[in-house]
């Protein structure tokens, strides 16, 4: 059996990502392991910067003047993200797994990766202007923290993040 691969992704996994990761596993029998953070605590400031940068005025201040997430919501949709997760990648490699993580995403990882020996580490997020442009995303830390490649994927698409 092939080393696992260890995914992060703060968005539910669909066809388009399913595609992506088939050709990582590329008919092989990796076992797959996906990781759901049940908290995304970001920094209010970027938020904000990050939707302006994205054009997306109206959200900007809906966010900025918004109160805080109830967690026991934020837990549910990781349920469901980590569901429609495991669904949309059914039956590629040797079996997919996952769970919803707490705390530190990146520190979920990078444990999970260890802890299993993984070959291979993906992160899948939507873009974020500003911590991509700063190499401050998940998988740039992830990748300082591991001392191995992480594939950085935006949710839904081909595209390859700079990490």
């Amino acid at each position: 059996m092939s080393d696992p691969i260890v995914i992060l992704t703060e968005e539910p996994l669909g066809s388009d990502d399913r595609v992506n990761i088939s050709r990582l596993v590329d008919a092989g029998d990796a076992p797959l392991v996906v990781l759901v953070p049940g908290n995304t605590e970001r920094h209010l400031l970027v938020d904000f910067l990050e939707n302006l940068s994205m054009l997306e005025v109206a959200k900007a201040f809906r966010e900025l003047t918004s109160s805080a997430p109830d967690p026991a919501v934020k837990r549910a949709e990781a349920a469901e993200a980590l569901s429609t997760s495991l669904a949309a990648l059914e039956g590629l490699g040797g079996g997919v797994t996952g769970e919803v993580v707490e705390g530190d995403a990146v520190a979920s990882l990078v444990s999970k990766v260890k802890e299993l020996g993984a070959g291979q580490a993906v992160v899948i997020t939507r873009p974020h202007a500003i911590a991509d442009t700063f190499h401050t995303d998940w998988a740039n830390k992830a990748q300082d923290q591991l001392g191995l490649p992480v594939l950085h994927l935006y949710a839904g698409s081909g595209f390859i993040g700079d990490s």
